[in-house]
């Protein structure tokens, strides 16, 4: 397993090589100017040319591209064109926060999605199976920009309920959580029924009901157990889509997240900030797809790594 475990982080390294070229590349070919924008378009070209050597932006991109490069190879993701904070210490400040609604929206969906599955899956062909998997089906169907907006009219506006915006309590965690953690849930109880199900035809299920395994026993003991593998593969998937999902939901529950201040820097043209915020996306969904293998190996002794 170890040789495994190093091979996939040297895998790793041109993963993250491309995602920051690609992010450095499409950063600085969007039109408009950050030094304009910090300055207004009242500025004189003096002030402008001024502020943009300061920065280093008038140097070739090339230059600009090794120098954040050189950076990063030490650990230095630059400073914030906007406020001169280092990026490091702008994105610790967020991360806890995005932690925070991801680990939420996870706990939603998971708590939610495997035992509407499980039932689905035990009640196959039943009434109870279509209307765990039309829920499911709305779920999916539902985008999180429309259904984020829904939730904040229904329990903040007019019930009165919970907080519509900012962090401080768990009842300001409720509907960004719900929000980020709804299509998750649909998918992983989709796959959590299949497998099931696909599972419950299995001999050995037979063989522990005739041994005298109760039904309960027999699903989660032998069925359930034996469908993690399908299930963990859709959580590590997924977990990419959550990331990507907090950049909105953030954005909507002003949540004070990476995804926020995602969005904020792209508006402000802040290249050192826009490309900390994704690489830090980046390593993430690289390091839980790494987990995720590494847990296959725990769910079923069969799997080895070379």
């Amino acid at each position: 397993m170890t040789a495994f475990f190093v091979r996939r982080l040297l895998l790793t390294i041109p993963v993250l090589l491309g995602v920051t070229t690609l992010v450095f590349s499409l950063i600085h070919l969007v039109p408009g100017d950050p030094v304009q924008a910090m300055l207004g378009e009242s500025a004189s070209p003096q002030d402008v040319a001024e502020l943009r050597g300061r920065l280093g932006l008038d140097r070739p991109l090339y230059a600009q591209y090794g120098a954040f490069l050189k950076g990063l190879g030490i650990g230095n993701l630059g400073a914030s064109l906007r406020t001169n904070q280092s990026v490091t210490s702008a994105i610790a400040e967020r991360m806890p926060a995005t932690a925070e609604l991801a680990a939420a929206a996870m706990a939603f969906a998971i708590l939610l999605a495997i035992p509407l599955g499980v039932i689905a899956a035990v009640k196959a062909g039943t009434s109870v199976d279509h209307a765990a998997t039309t829920v499911a089906l709305i779920g999916i169907s539902v985008p999180g920009f429309w259904l984020g907006p829904l939730l904040a009219i229904v329990f903040a506006v007019e019930l009165g309920w919970l907080p519509v915006s900012g962090r401080g309590t768990l009842a300001h965690l409720v509907l960004p959580a719900i929000t980020l953690g709804a299509p998750l849930a649909a998918v992983l109880a989709r796959m959590t029924r299949a497998s099931v199900v696909e599972e419950l035809r299995e001999l050995y299920v037979l063989a522990a009901r005739a041994r005298g395994a109760s039904r309960v026993r027999a699903v989660m003991r032998h069925a359930f157990r034996n469908s993690l593998i399908p299930i963990v593969t859709v959580l590590g998937l997924q977990f990419g889509a959550v990331l990507t999902g907090a950049v909105i939901t953030e954005t909507i529950f002003s949540w004070p997240g990476v995804g926020r201040l995602l969005i904020q820097s792209i508006s402000f043209r802040d290249y050192p900030l826009v490309q900390g915020c994704i690489l830090l996306i980046a390593v993430t969904y690289v390091a839980v797809n790494l987990l995720t293998d590494l847990v296959y190996g725990f769910l079923d002794p069969r799997i080895r790594y070379r």
